[in-house]
């Protein structure tokens, strides 16, 4: 029997057909297909421009596909967006933190947007997780770019999606934080839900990940298992 998800009868966290996206007149994905089953953690590989920033603001709905469809935890990100990022939390490459609020704050803030049950305990649980509990009260501003970053995957986690993008999240991390993250990614992968991950640390990508994919001018031209060893920065 195929795998559920967290969400409804799905078998796929992602289902992607026949994506195109391009900026005027710049195409940056082609004819993309992906699907990722529950529990699965894809790495994606690729050099700056290949498209991998641009297909995870596609799967978030930060970016509407100029032709294709995207399907997240079942539901179509066009016909019904808001449930589609409901099952998505993402870690981007800056922090879109309010530097004036505290962590705390800053919690509560994307907390009450989701409409997160017991908010507050969710918080103090997500702040310890990420080792921030102590630097709940500090103002963002005031936090190393590490800890902004700690921060950044408090907030994706804070409504337990069914799915987390990840552009490069070790940026910035010192090497605890670095394996907090890993041991948080094993433990959400499983749980059931799902990982996609840019970076350009091959052997981080390959560690972590249960599949890998490389992405070059739009398309991918790998996808497998992650004991791939051919792929490049």
């Amino acid at each position: 029997m195929a795998q559920t998800g967290p969400v409804g009868n799905t078998n796929n966290s992602i289902e992607v057909t026949g994506l195109h996206k391009g900026f005027g007149d710049l195409p940056v994905l082609w004819d993309l297909d992906l699907e990722l089953g529950w529990g699965e953690f894809l790495a994606l590989f690729g050099a700056n421009g290949s498209g991998k920033t641009t297909l995870l603001r596609a799967l978030a709905g930060q970016a509407r596909p100029d032709s294709g469809s995207i399907r997240i935890a079942g539901f179509d990100t066009r016909r019904r967006p808001a449930a589609a990022r409901r099952q998505v939390g993402v870690v981007a490459h800056s922090a879109f933190l309010y530097e004036d609020l505290t962590c705390r704050e800053n919690l509560t803030f994307y907390g009450r947007l989701y409409s997160v049950e017991n908010l507050k305990g969710r918080i103090e649980e997500v702040l310890e997780l990420v080792g921030l509990n102590r630097r709940a009260d500090r103002r963002v501003r005031s936090l190393s770019h590490g800890m902004q970053k700690r921060l950044a995957i408090a907030r994706a986690i804070l409504h337990q999606p069914s799915l987390l993008l990840l552009d490069e999240p070790e940026s910035g991390l010192d090497r605890d934080s670095v394996a907090s993250l890993a041991e948080l990614l094993r433990e959400w992968t499983a749980s059931g839900r799902s990982v996609v991950m840019t970076t350009h640390n091959v052997d981080l990508g390959l560690a972590w990940s249960s599949r890998v994919a490389v992405m070059s001018n739009g398309r991918l031209d790998f996808d497998g298992a992650g004991d791939y060893l051919g792929v490049g920065s």
